[in-house]
């Protein structure tokens, strides 16, 4: 088996800015993870309206300072809250902050109620899907080489047009940050097997290991079926590493069969409310196990 990455992932509703900040400093000096994740959202996804959350783009790059030469991302940013060309930009300047480390994960987006609030449109599945794979497109144009020149990118979509749009400075990584999308149906999958680099589990609720296998399975033979070679392609499984010693044993031997399922990345996610002892924990309980059943 090739060497799985193990990430954490606090996740920053109500938490406030002290916690989360000094949860991925403690991340930051605990050597088994080589990752460090967020998520997207406006208010806490677990209620039906309100609650604490921080903008997920202004965190990542307020903390990616605490773990030099690691990975950071999310999983997944909502398409719906940004214009795919703001989201390039913004991922062109992560990818030079990170040295190139940045994952930009992306998703259709989902949380009704959320949206509702903020007055941000939540089209039916059929068009956020549509408009999911127009982002990745305008954020892939961008990021070409075409998009630091003088004249520019110009793309046709009925959604997100460009016309000469240039992104300058460059992104340090070629063609830009890698891209992983969180779609689960099968359009979904199909999109992820033709446009991404990657494809996540979502965090809510906890899958289990036959749903990374059904649809790890579901993406290879999409992408055998358009001649795409699945090389350096990534499948990440969250996990939920609850709030006491017992959901972390569990958590550990649910992370070992993610693996064994076929996982690249295992993102082990826990409140970031529980502060640097809480991560420790984590990295105690659940990640050096793993590491060590794994190898």
């Amino acid at each position: 088996m090739a060497r799985v990455s193990i990430g954490f992932k606090a996740w920053p509703q109500g938490a406030d800015w002290a916690t989360l900040d000094a949860t991925w400093a403690a991340g930051g000096e605990l050597a088994v993870f080589d990752s460090a994740w967020g998520n997207d959202h406006l208010t806490d996804p677990n209620l039906a309206r309100g609650g604490s959350s921080v903008e997920a783009l202004t965190m990542v790059a307020a903390l990616a300072h605490h773990v030099p030469g690691r990975w950071v991302g999310h999983t997944v940013l909502s398409n719906t809250f940004r214009h795919p060309a703001v989201l390039a930009k913004a991922a062109t300047l992560l990818d030079q902050a990170t040295g190139g480390r940045f994952i930009l994960g992306l998703g259709a987006g989902w949380h009704e109620d959320e949206h509702a609030a903020y007055g941000i449109p939540l089209p039916a599945i059929g068009e956020r899907i549509s408009r999911l794979e127009s982002a990745v497109r305008v954020i892939r144009a961008l990021h070409s080489p075409a998009a630091a020149t003088d004249a520019g990118v110009t793309l046709e979509d009925r959604f997100y047009p460009l016309r000469g749009a240039v992104n300058l400075p460059a992104p340090v990584t070629p063609g830009g940050p890698p891209i992983w999308l969180g779609g689960q149906k099968p359009r979904g999958l199909k999109m992820a097997a033709a446009l991404a680099d990657g494809w996540p589990l979502p965090a809510l609720p906890q899958p289990e290991p036959s749903y990374l296998a059904e649809h790890r399975s579901a993406i290879l033979r999409e992408m055998e079926a358009i001649g795409r070679d699945p090389t350096g392609f990534e499948f990440a499984a969250q996990i939920a590493t609850g709030l006491d010693a017992g959901s972390r044993a569990q958590a550990r031997d649910l992370a070992v069969a993610f693996a064994r399922a076929g996982a690249t990345h295992l993102i082990l996610g826990l409140p970031a409310h529980l502060g640097p002892d809480g991560i420790r924990a984590v990295a105690r309980e659940v990640a050096e196990p793993v590491r060590a059943a794994l190898g």
